[in-house]
């Protein structure tokens, strides 16, 4: 599935339209100012009667101009949102909203908590706007150390803390895997992603918006214990990608998927290998030798440092 044709930076031309005119003129400004800096940027964040916020190599700039005002919020959800808070009551349930282009848009605020157990964000009052930047080559360096010689990558576990570049790196393998990559040995796969937070792909009208090959199938915003399953049935691919495993479930449904002979890539949260074994969830996943390689990412140097890259036993 071939991506769309975008334009090269996506804090101009995904997130910046979305903000009211004052704060789109503030962030420009700044980034006019720190031309450097301007394609590190990882997140912006807006808070009522705070300052604008930019993060980026680690640190963050508190902008001058004034505090972002509760009408500005109100406006930048209404953009985010294009008016239709309706539809996007589960991603409301969550925490979050991801835009086009793959980008996550955070929520904080007054929540309501319903007779089931479930959340809602009434009053919206903070938003963090975290940059999804796809690095093409990002996964090359590792392409070698993550080879089986079987002419696709051994089923990988990429393990860091939020904003390490997890999901970039998974990105990047998913394309090396569609693409082949002479220098590791690997040939061309049929590669199937679940994408449910549409971080991966980044879907628009079902077509990804990211650079990925042309043997990618990818299954948009759909669970992933699921679509593991869908992929498996109806697509028979070599290698089955998937954004943080985070339940029981889905740690079973990939085991499934390895039992079945599909290489898989996955992300986790953690910050060591160790780590992730003492996970109910993951343990028995990790330490049976479903996985036959795991890379640990942190900040330590800039996000993506890896500071292991390697076999599980």
């Amino acid at each position: 599935m071939q991506a769309l044709e975008r334009p090269n930076d996506p804090l101009e031309c995904d997130v910046l339209p979305l903000f009211p005119g004052r704060l789109q003129k503030l962030v420009r400004d700044w980034l006019s100012k720190h031309p450097a800096e301007a394609s590190t940027v990882a997140e912006v964040r807006l808070r009522a009667g705070c300052p604008v916020c930019v993060v980026y190599l680690g640190t963050d700039a508190l902008l001058s101009g004034g505090v972002v005002t509760r009408d500005e919020i109100e406006k930048t959800l209404s953009l985010v949102s294009n008016c239709s808070y309706y539809a996007l009551e589960n991603e409301f349930s969550n925490g979050y909203i991801t835009i086009p282009g793959g980008h996550r848009v955070g929520l904080v605020g007054q929540v309501a908590v319903w007779p089931d157990g479930s959340v809602r964000i009434r009053e919206v009052g903070g938003m963090s706007f975290r940059v999804a930047r796809a690095v093409r080559g990002a996964g090359e360096r590792l392409a070698a150390r993550l080879s089986g010689g079987s002419g696709r990558l051994l089923s990988t576990l990429i393990i860091s803390p939020p904003g390490c570049g997890k999901t970039t790196l998974l990105r990047d393998l998913c394309r090396i895997s569609a693409e082949g990559y002479a220098p590791a040995g690997l040939l061309p796969s049929q590669v199937g992603i679940v994408d449910e937070r549409s971080e991966i792909a980044a879907c628009y009208s079902g077509v990804p918006q990211h650079d990925l090959g042309l043997r990618v199938d990818v299954l948009d915003r759909c669970p992933k214990a699921k679509g593991i399953m869908m992929l498996l049935r109806s697509m028979g691919p070599g290698v089955i990608a998937t954004d943080e495993i985070g339940s029981d479930e889905d740690a079973r449904a990939v085991a499934t998927a390895l039992s079945a002979g599909a290489s898989m890539l996955a992300t986790c949260h953690g910050e060591s290998v160790d780590g992730v074994k003492r996970r109910p969830y993951s343990s028995w996943l990790v330490s049976s030798g479903y996985f036959e390689r795991a890379v640990v990412l942190s900040r330590r140097k800039g996000p993506g440092t890896v500071e292991y890259a390697g076999g599980l036993t």
